[in-house]
């Protein structure tokens, strides 16, 4: 099959759109979504400049998705003095997975001369995921003390470097299947949540109704956490992966070992199944959910949100007095 653009021999077939693509202009056709991103969610403000840049920091884990969104974000904006990357990998401990990982984020960083930061479990909270996974004292799946450990670190890093944004790596079926979690589980407040704290776009040229040129805006971001944001989720996962490929990108595809997120999973295949029969479902999902979360996000807001303190043990912002993170670290080691 031909590229439609022009006339080159075609690698992928869009089918949500129709489009075969060369390998030329379907790498530009992922370069645009994410660039595009950045400009539609207003990432880089108009009051940036060189004297007072703004500083992005980057979840890179070594993964495709993460491997991709360095690559762009670092070609669009190393010769762009309003902007400093910066890459953080965190180490879990998990027994040559996160190793080979590891390397594919030094090779890359290096290869880029791009500042990468390395930090671990094991210094930070005195564990491994490997021995998490066996001694499970909260009979949870490890994804569950994973995720909050990671994001404890991203949280503690990115305002640690003073980031102004936090920037990761999913894609568009991550945030379907976030989607469709959250409209099965019936949780309107999380939509809400999500909406603010990812997906909706940074305050800019506001109207009246606080919107940026049409585009609903997320709540003010000078809370407690560095705010985040998603330039890829536009792209579907098996793009990003084919955009590694064709680029030579250093990136570890491999499943985490420990990987057990059984609801996740049935959700990934519904998606997968209803995109195959309905091409485009996904983006037609994202689409209203955007729309329906900012909603939402508007109405919570006029209730007041949480209200934040410090945990009494390790300082971290949070609603409780003492932490998840610290909770489920104290629970790992009294099991020991």
């Amino acid at each position: 099959m031909d590229c439609d653009k022009c006339g080159d021999e075609a690698v992928m077939h869009a089918a949500y759109s129709g489009l075969h693509m060369c390998a030329d202009h379907f790498c530009r056709s992922v370069e645009s979504r994410t660039r595009r991103r950045v400009r539609e969610d207003n990432l880089l403000p108009d009051d940036a400049s060189p004297d007072d840049p703004e500083t992005w920091l980057i979840g890179l884990s070594g993964g495709k998705d993460s491997v991709v969104l360095t690559q762009i974000l670092h070609d669009t904006f190393a010769e762009d003095p309003r902007v400093e990357l910066v890459a953080l990998t965190i180490h879990e401990g998990i027994e040559g997975y996160r190793d080979e990982s590891l390397s594919a984020c030094l090779d890359l960083t290096d290869d880029l001369d791009l500042r990468h930061e390395l930090v671990t479990y094991e210094e930070e909270f005195d564990l491994r995921m490997d021995d998490v996974a066996v001694e499970d004292p909260m009979d949870m799946a490890p994804c569950a003390y994973c995720g909050v450990f990671r994001r404890d670190l991203l949280s503690k890093y990115a305002a640690e470097y003073d980031a102004d944004k936090l920037l990761t790596g999913h894609n568009l079926d991550d945030e379907a299947q976030t989607a469709l979690m959250n409209f099965f589980e019936g949780d309107v407040e999380q939509m809400a949540k999500h909406f603010d704290a990812s997906l909706g776009a940074f305050p800019g040229a506001a109207d009246g109704d606080g919107d940026r040129d049409g585009t609903p805006t997320r709540v003010s971001t000078d809370g407690p956490f560095v705010p985040r944001a998603k330039p890829l989720r536009d792209v579907p996962e098996k793009e990003v992966a084919l955009y590694a490929q064709l680029k030579d990108l250093p990136a570890h595809i491999t499943e985490c070992p420990h990987a057990s997120e059984a609801y996740r999973g049935e959700i990934q295949q519904l998606l997968f199944d209803m995109e195959e029969r309905h091409p485009g479902v996904r983006h037609s999902i994202m689409a209203g959910y955007e729309d329906l979360a900012a909603m939402a996000a508007r109405a919570y807001r006029d209730g007041g949100g949480p209200e934040y303190g410090e945990c009494e043990r390790c300082g971290a912002t949070t609603t409780r007095a003492v932490c998840r993170k610290c909770s489920l670290v104290e629970a790992v080691q009294t099991a020991d």
